[in-house]
């Protein structure tokens, strides 16, 4: 073959453009370095995350500005003295006291000395205010420690209302957000970019939650996500389904297995963008954005995806940032002592341990790990400080759901309405996160298995006519009194088709299956309210 002549090269480039007039050649491979460096991940210049950083810290203020005000519409009816489970009963057991200080490190609170209403309600009013200023930037790294000790005593007290993955995920972001928050009154973007330690922590954060959700369902063995049938069921199953989810049941069946293929991919092969060059990182952020979208839309799911999509922003750098928020450019960073660096890499290997750890977990057989890794994982526990996430790892295919009735005679019943839960046939699905309704997600659960006892205790306020628990329903079935007695009938719901919906208004179909708990009533007698199975006359 002949060798192109030069003159030749210059005339094909000429024609693409590239070279359009004077030094063309060094134009020409000034470009091509510049997309070639593209494709490997590399930007035009040195990557900052400063603006990443300051935008990320506001949305995690705002994250627990969102947890705080929902937790604090239902922390009397859950854990005050007249709640579901009171944090003061817990906190006074005698098996807790017998256990001496240990109790301190297996319930780690601030509510140990007082868990009275007035407290749990002070606690609430003092995370707005910390959440405020984090968003605000005043004294993010003091604000974010406060802000961590008291939403860990929450969790750490509240037992199976504060036991969802989103709580253990904010705790696990709080504190890392303690380590790598800029220090100072009113840091602004900070004086300093975040070490590469840093970075990497949040980045391998992303990475084990979306591959922790997808090893899970690979994993599980359930059918539905073998078959690729999930979407199939997840809509109408979802514990507080949207109007739009009921709308996306409907969808064609190979729509449904397609969805189904494109979140098993993208939870187990796209985690590895969060670890690629820049190109594929930035295509990771807007896959993962996509994703979340779109359960919004078709799910309640408290603030879970707000935080997945506030994670997402490590994936980004101020370069890309810029071209989604009009941020100015803030002034050049100054040089970050030696010390601040290596300081950044020891605070951020234990952590980076534990997940590794947690991740290989999901791969390997049952493994001896190393003592000091025991032992760090052991005192990491209860602060939640590195936690597995994984849902929906089997889809339920079946929707059954309680109905809590109350009568004064036995035989006519009234029904408890619930907020958000479903319930009556004809009332459509609402949009109800970022806030939790912690009850009506709780009996979800508790319909797919044998009575909780914390379903009991529920019921037991209700035949009390405890003020606070009824607050937590939309309707009070007997306004004047409580019921003499109080009980549970499960149902099965099936979401209409579009013909009969439009015909008849009706967004659910439901069968009765019996009794899920036998009418109770107080128990006669004694300073303590218990309760006695009603046999009928």
């Amino acid at each position: 073959m002949r060798a192109a002549s030069p003159q030749g090269a210059k005339a094909f480039f000429q024609m693409l453009g590239h070279l359009p007039s004077g030094r063309p050649r060094r134009r020409a491979r000034t470009r091509v370095g510049r997309w070639l460096g593209m494709l490997a991940g590399r930007s035009v210049a040195p990557p900052h995350h400063r603006l990443v950083r300051q935008v990320f810290f506001q949305s995690l203020g705002g994250l627990y500005l969102i947890a705080f005000t929902s937790l604090g519409s239902q922390v009397r009816g859950l854990y005050g003295s007249r709640g579901i489970v009171p944090i003061q009963e817990l906190v006074s057991s005698k098996r807790l006291a017998a256990m001496g200080r240990e109790r301190y490190l297996l319930v780690p609170s601030l509510f140990w000395r007082d868990a009275s209403d007035k407290t749990l309600e002070r606690g609430i009013r003092a995370g707005q205010v910390l959440s405020v200023a984090v968003m605000l930037g005043l004294a993010p790294q003091a604000a974010l420690m406060g802000l961590w000790a008291l939403y860990l005593s929450y969790v750490s007290a509240g037992r199976e209302f504060l036991s969802f993955q989103w709580d253990a995920l904010l705790l696990e972001m709080g504190l890392l957000g303690i380590l790598t928050a800029p220090a100072g009154v009113r840091p602004g973007p900070g004086r300093h970019e975040p070490s590469a330690a840093q970075v990497a922590l949040w980045r391998a954060l992303v990475f084990r939650l979306y591959l922790g959700s997808g090893v899970s369902k690979l994993k599980s063995g359930d059918k539905t996500w073998r078959e690729l049938t999930a979407c199939n069921y997840y809509y109408e199953t979802a514990p507080l389904p949207t109007r739009g989810g009921w709308y996306a049941h409907h969808l064609p069946p190979r729509f449904q297995k397609l969805s189904t293929l494109a979140v098993l991919t993208l939870e187990a092969a796209g985690p590895f963008l969060a670890l690629a060059p820049r190109p594929l990182r930035l295509l990771g952020f807007w896959l993962f954005a996509g994703l979340q979208g779109i359960i919004i839309a078709t799910g309640n799911y408290g603030f879970f995806n707000v935080q997945a999509l506030a994670l997402g922003l490590w994936l980004l750098d101020d370069e890309a940032l810029r071209r989604l928020l009009p941020l100015a450019s803030p002034r050049p960073a100054e040089e970050r002592p030696l010390w601040r660096t290596v300081g950044g890499w020891l605070l951020a290997l234990p952590f980076l341990a534990l997940g590794a750890n947690e991740i290989l977990a999901r791969f390997n057989r049952p493994r001896r790990s190393p003592r000091w890794l025991d032992w760090l994982e052991a005192r990491a526990r209860p602060l939640r400080a590195v936690n597995p996430y994984g849902l929906f790892a089997v889809m339920t295919v079946r929707r059954p759901e309680i109905t809590l009735e109350g009568s004064d005679d036995g035989e006519t019943w009234r029904e408890y309405t619930f907020r958000y839960k479903v319930g009556d046939p004809s009332r459509a699905p609402r949009q109800v996160a970022p806030h939790q309704p912690r009850l009506d997600w709780q009996m979800w659960f508790a319909a797919l298995g044998s009575p909780p006892t914390w379903l009991l205790a529920l019921v037991l306020r209700l035949l009390e006519g405890s003020p606070e628990v009824l607050k937590l329903f939309a309707i009070n079935p007997f306004p004047e009194h409580p019921p003499r007695y109080v009980r549970a009938v499960l149902l099965d719901y099936r979401m209409t088709d579009l013909e009969t919906h439009r015909r008849t208004g009706a967004w659910w179909k439901r069968e009765e299956l019996g009794l899920y708990l036998p009418p109770l009533s107080l128990a006669p007698g004694g300073t303590t309210s218990r309760l006695q199975w009603y046999a009928g006359d």
